[in-house]
Order: structure tokens, then sequence, then C-alpha cells
């Protein structure tokens, strides 16, 4: 398999390809301890901050050429994954200042912080379908796809599970998206995830975790038999148990997210208007359905539209939810009662209009965006016009 195509494209867009990588033992070992020694610098940085300085790049870079000068054990990991830890810590230093909210860096600790090295092009190479890091370390790549041009930098990371990946950034051709004229409104809910105006394009409830729940829940009494009550390391038997609940629970979401990725493409590829419920689920957490709701991942499947959406260069509108689902699509009257939850038909009482509940949410939610507002008490009663398909009022 040809791994990076022959012929550079003409650039208009930097991203990322992720591919699995297969590290033995000895690879992992070595990555182990670049990373050790990529923390120590980090954490010296912190420090150097905490003492009153301003850290720059420039200070940074000289002050490593120093402890590396002192220090033999730094000599020996890689001053490429060395150099890019330190410009990530000035990056993030640097827009604490500048954004608002951003916090300062903070020390990275064995046990929580998160495997992350960076390679520029001299500190990495591909060779016989191998990633081959500085310092000799070869990995063998699971290359699902073929990269569109050579990359330019890559970051090797290890997830919860142990699992190692590799991130090329690569630079590719920027493909137009299909021409579309038609319109769309998204409610979102837990029957079913996201409910449209168009009934061909809803995202049904799929229940990827509710089909483990059983293997889910004896894990997670392994996981309760095996913890030990006194302080201190846990068991080999608890961390096994430990992994395999993990797994089930990325599993679950893996194909969640994979269903969300079709479901917005098609909806993208086939409408230039998308008005979408600027829906939080973080109350359902709190409540009976959390489990359910849980499940639905109505937040990676709102993320994944709206970032399809902009990127293909769509207009998306964000409509706040606040009575959408009292409204009338029909006639614009609101309900004098609110609705409960086991109330799944609408009915206005005004024109006699009968519709599912989140489907007439949905073309309410569509009308507010097509004359150009966010919620529904800005559109007057009179100024509501029935639906026309793809059209679009200002």
């Amino acid at each position: 398999m040809s791994v990076v195509a022959a012929k550079v494209l003409s650039v208009d867009e930097v991203v990322g390809y992720s591919f699995r990588l297969r590290p033995g033992r000895t690879a992992e070992v070595a990555l182990l301890a670049e990373w050790h020694r990529c923390r120590f610098l980090w954490n010296e940085a912190v420090h150097q901050q905490k003492s009153g300085n301003r850290p720059t790049f420039c200070s940074l870079s000289k002050l490593l050429t120093e402890t590396r000068a002192r220090n033999a054990w730094l000599r020996e990991g890689s001053q490429v994954a060395q150099q890019q830890m330190l410009r990530t810590y000035a990056q993030a230093h640097e827009q604490s200042f500048t954004v608002k909210g951003r916090r300062r860096p903070k020390f990275k600790t064995r046990r929580t912080a998160q495997l992350s090295l960076e390679y520029t092009q001299r500190g990495f190479s591909i060779k016989n379908g191998q990633l081959v890091l500085a310092k000799g370390v070869r990995m063998p790549v699971v290359w699902s796809r073929e990269l569109p041009s050579a990359p330019t930098s890559v970051r090797v990371t290890r997830d919860s599970l142990g699992h190692w990946y590799a991130s090329f950034v690569v630079r590719r051709a920027v493909k137009g998206a299909p021409d579309a004229e038609g319109s769309i409104g998204v409610d979102w809910g837990v029957i079913t995830t996201a409910t449209t105006t168009d009934s061909s394009f809803d995202l049904p409830y799929l229940g990827h975790r509710a089909r483990t729940t059983a293997e889910l829940a004896r894990s997670q009494r392994k996981m309760s038999r095996r913890r030990r009550a006194k302080p201190g390391p846990q068991s080999r038997g608890y961390k096994r148990a430990a992994r395999t609940t993990a797994k089930l629970h990325k599993k679950s979401a893996r194909q969640a997210q994979h269903d969300s990725r079709i479901w917005a493409k098609r909806v993208v590829d086939k409408h230039e208007l998308i008005a979408v419920e600027d829906f939080k689920p973080t109350f359902l957490a709190k409540s009976t359905m959390a489990r359910k709701a849980s499940d639905a991942a109505i937040g990676a499947a709102k993320r994944e539209l709206i970032e399809r959406g902009v990127r293909a260069g769509r207009r998306v509108v964000l409509v706040q939810p606040a009575y959408t689902s009292m409204t009338c699509s029909s006639c614009f009257a609101r309900a004098k009662h609110q609705l409960g939850l086991a109330d799944r038909t609408f009915r206005c009482h005004g024109c006699g209009y009968i519709n599912g509940r989140d489907r007439n949410a949905a073309k309410v939610i569509l009308a507010v965006a097509e004359r150009g507002h966010t919620r529904v008490d800005d559109v007057r009663q009179s100024d509501h016009l029935p639906l026309t398909g793809g059209s679009v009022a200002v």
C-alpha cells in the first residue's frame, strides 16, 4: 500500500489523520521514558512561572540547553520532542493572558496526565509502513487510509485503555460541498435522538450501550468485589475488570459517534439552511432518563452537525429551546398550559393542528430560523406564514 501520495496536492487546509499504532515492548518502554523526560521539562517550566518569571519559548529553549548539558538522562531522549513540549507550554501560557477564561498551565502528574509527544519533520520518518521516531523507535502503523500529502508533524498519544495512536498533520485540497437548496429543523430528544422536519432525516435512538447492559453490569460487579477498601494500589484483578468496563464504554461511544457522523453528513449535503435546537442535555444527568440520555449522545450529534455545517459553508442557526414544544407550527399560537413529558402529541386548540410533539417543535425551530431569529418570542404571530419548502424568509 502506498502510504504517502507521490504528488503533493495544492494546499487549501491543514488537517490531522489519526491511525492506530502497534508498538512492541521495547518501543513502548522508550516512549514512556521520553514522556517522563518531557513531563519533567513541563513541570520545570511551571515552576519557573510560579517563581514569578514569565517564561517564553526563547527562554525555555535556553533552559533546555543548559539542563541537557548538565543531565545525561535528558540527553538520552529526543531534543525535538522536548522542544515541542516547551513550545506547547509557551503557547498555552500566552493564551492564558489573551483568551478569556483560559487557565494557566498546571503540573503534569504521573497518574492523571495524558501521554502526548509531538515530533516535527526532523524527528520522524515513515519507512516500510512503519513510523520511525528519533532515537530509533519503530512502530507498525495500521494504515486505514492513504495520506493525501507528506506529513509535516506527528503527535503520538496513548488513551486511558493503553491504546497508542499517531495523528499526522497533512495538507489536502478542499472539496466543495454539493449544491443544496433545502432547509431543515432539528429537535433533540431521548426516544428519537434527532427529530427533523423531514422524517427521512431523523436520527433514531439506536441504544448501543443498552445492548451491552448485562455485560457492563457483570464487569462493574466484578470491579466492586475486587476493590480494596484499604488505601493503596489496587490489585491486578481489579485493574483487569476496570479495563474491561472501560472498553465497553468506549465501544458504545465510538458506535454513537460513527452514527452521528453519517447522519450529519446526510443532513449537511442536502440542506442549505440548518436550524438546530440549542439544547444542553446536562440537566438530564440528574433525571430518571440519565442512562438513556447518555446513550443517545445528544451533545456529540449536535456538535458533529454544527461543525460539518460550518465547514461546508451552510447557514447554521441555533434556536433557543424555550417554548418550541408549546408553540403551534401552523398558526404560531402558544399553548396555555405546559406539556408534560408523557404528552407526545401536540394539539392546537386555535387552528386544530395535530402532529407529533417533536415534529411540531422541529417545524417551529425552522420557522424561527427562516425569519432570521433565534427565539420563538422574537417572531410575532401575525408575521408567521405557512412554511414553503426551501424558501428562506428574513
